[in-house]
């Protein structure tokens, strides 16, 4: 799977001064990808463009309109998913299932998983070295990284901006989208694939345990480093160029994992306690009815 812009020999002669328009033919392999057939063309172009494709033309329109409206559509029709198929489950869980199915790390797997990536309209360029780093980490982690990962935005944007584009071109057809991401985002995110966050997880072992946990970030803008201590102790530290969540969150499933090494607990165990753990909850609440 590798990450290309499309070729220029590949879009129509535009005039001097002018962006190249999208090619007929990339127009339908998008739609071939999405299993949807669009009224107005134009709307593939629109939905793949991104604001650094114009330069050093004027600027032009881009995806983030459409972005706006795939947003609030998908969160829609993912509450309206779990909801129908969690019956008694309660909110808290039920919001963490919908986010897990709709957050820049599920959608940006979305893009590179269906190739999307390779029909992104940029002149950005950080963002294909950035798109490449994802894809080459996004195989360590089969289903979700919890936060480990730091996948470029516009993957998930331009997965949106799609969705947003389908809601518009079909006359606003909830059920025609649903299908379409449905079959894109394939398999959703489910209780028994739901991960914990690391930083979540860190604390709730270590409240178990009776150990005190503590993240350190006074020295970030000198060393890019966040470090936790355990019981005052250094266990784990991780660095994660300027973006300091990614580190934290990289430095606490470091910690968990030594915690958990010192314990005796294989991966294997821990990842069984992690959905026993949420089907107690689950038992608590009332049956699970899973379509």
């Amino acid at each position: 799977m590798t990450p290309h812009v499309p070729r220029e020999s590949r879009h129509r002669h535009a005039p001097p001064g002018e962006v190249p328009p999208m090619s007929a033919e990339d127009v339908a392999a998008i739609e071939a990808v999405l299993g949807y057939e669009f009224a107005d063309k134009s709307l593939v172009e629109l939905a793949l463009t991104h604001g650094s494709f114009y330069f050093p033309y004027r600027p032009g329109d881009t995806y983030e309109r459409l972005e706006y409206l795939g947003d609030g559509v998908l969160t829609c029709l993912m509450s309206r998913e779990v909801f129908r198929n969690y019956r008694t489950l309660p909110p808290g869980p039920l919001t963490r299932l919908r986010a897990a199915n709709v957050d820049t790390e599920k959608l940006a797997r979305v893009a590179v998983d269906r190739g999307l990536h390779r029909f992104l309209r940029h002149k950005a360029p950080k963002l294909q070295d950035q798109i490449c780093l994802f894809i080459e980490e996004m195989r360590k982690y089969p289903v979700h990284s919890n936060g480990l990962l730091d996948p470029p935005k516009v993957l998930c944007d331009i997965v949106e901006s799609l969705i947003g584009a389908i809601y518009w071109d079909s006359d606003f057809n909830q059920e025609e989208v649903w299908r379409v991401f449905r079959t894109l985002a394939d398999p959703l995110i489910g209780l028994e694939t739901l991960g914990k966050h690391p930083v979540t997880e860190l604390f709730e072992f270590c409240q178990k345990t009776r150990r005190g946990v503590k993240f350190v970030k006074d020295e970030w803008d000198k060393s890019l480093k966040v470090e936790v201590l355990i019981d005052g102790e250094l266990v784990a530290s991780a660095t994660y160029g300027p973006k300091k969540e990614i580190a934290q969150n990289r430095a606490a499933k470091a910690a968990l994992d030594k915690l958990k090494e010192t314990l005796g607990q294989t991966q294997s165990e821990s990842a069984s306690a992690d959905v026993s753990d949420a089907l107690d909850e689950l038992e608590i609440a009332g049956t699970l009815k899973c379509q």
